[in-house]
């Protein structure tokens, strides 16, 4: 098992992550990997797993970086991801990582395959998946929306229904259990721990106030979780995201999810942003129906490859 990445080689791979978006134009590595290398291995977090670097033979960095995250005995494959330095590409190394993957995957004696992140459709990304065995799997739209000139409906919630602002230390475990309820079967969300929770609340960009929690009899029933990107816009500057909206499965219906999505996207626009961009799965035609009626249209797309296992 390789060691956990100490506190220099973390620093290392972030430059490597930061020198490849320079040179791509997106960011290859994702929130959830990030947080994992700012903050390292926790037994309760999704974050967990293995790493692998590459040092570079010249200047003392990394030429490659590899994650794979800990099992889920419920899933069939492990989730990795990876990233070779611009000035270190078409030498190996990327291949070298995968190998590595697979030789993690097959040394749990579980038979399991592995999907990775290619974070931007770029036809470099999909050649090497196919030189190295990956399939396309999984489709996740980034759709756009400018709020700013965007007529957006009233929000109308149901009856009953109350809004208000998430509270950290109070509305932390209610929140967890809603959010695992209402992505069950989503492979990333419905796995969020207290840790990872903790984690994003450190981070400068949480806000409170952008974090909507709908009660119904007192009980929490859904919610919208807005975020505040400092750059990344059209135009470079500042953009908000529909980060997560997530409705209990026991009181869906009723409108509840798109008066959610209204009163999250009203806040980031009253809060001056030109901009507000959202991920949803390419396959999920209600969510992508509901974005389009509101103006969202298609930006960019990531994908994720797939080899399967013997599982």
């Amino acid at each position: 098992m390789p060691p956990s990445l100490t506190p220099a080689q973390a620093d290392l791979v972030l430059e490597l992550a930061s020198a490849a978006e320079a040179a791509d134009g997106v960011a290859p590595l994702s929130e959830q990997t990030i947080l994992h290398v700012r903050h390292g291995s926790d037994s309760s977090g999704t974050g967990t797993g293995l790493d692998w670097v590459v040092a570079s033979p010249h200047d003392g960095g990394i030429a490659g970086y590899a994650h794979l995250d800990s099992p889920d005995p419920s899933e069939p494959d492990l989730s990795g991801e990876l990233v070779v330095h611009p000035a270190h590409r078409r030498q190996g190394v990327g291949t070298g990582l995968v190998a590595t993957l697979a030789d993690a995957a097959d040394a749990s004696g579980h038979g399991y395959g592995i999907r990775i992140w290619a974070h931007g459709d770029r036809p470099e990304s999909a050649k090497f998946a196919k030189a190295t065995g990956f399939t396309r799997a999984r489709e996740l739209w980034q759709m756009l929306l400018p709020v700013r000139d965007a007529s957006l409906p009233p929000v109308s919630l149901p009856d009953g229904v109350t809004l208000r602002p998430f509270v950290p230390g109070e509305d932390d475990e209610a929140w967890l259990a809603v959010n695992a309820r209402a992505f069950a079967n989503h492979p990333e969300q419905g796995r969020m721990t207290l840790t990872d929770l903790k984690q994003r609340q450190a981070e400068p960009w949480f806000d409170p106030a952008g974090f909507f929690l709908a009660e119904r009899s007192g009980s929490l029933a859904g919610f919208h979780w807005t975020k505040v990107h400092p750059s990344g816009g059209t135009d470079g500057g500042p953009i908000g995201e529909v980060y997560v909206v997530g409705v209990d499965p026991a009181g869906q219906g009723g409108g509840l999810g798109k008066a959610l999505t209204i009163a999250g996207l009203a806040h980031l626009r009253d809060s001056g942003l030109p901009e507000v961009m959202l991920y949803v799965d390419g396959d999920n035609t209600p969510a992508t129906r509901l974005y389009e009626r509101l103006g969202f249209t298609s930006w960019h797309t990531d994908v994720m490859y797939h080899r399967p296992g013997t599982r």
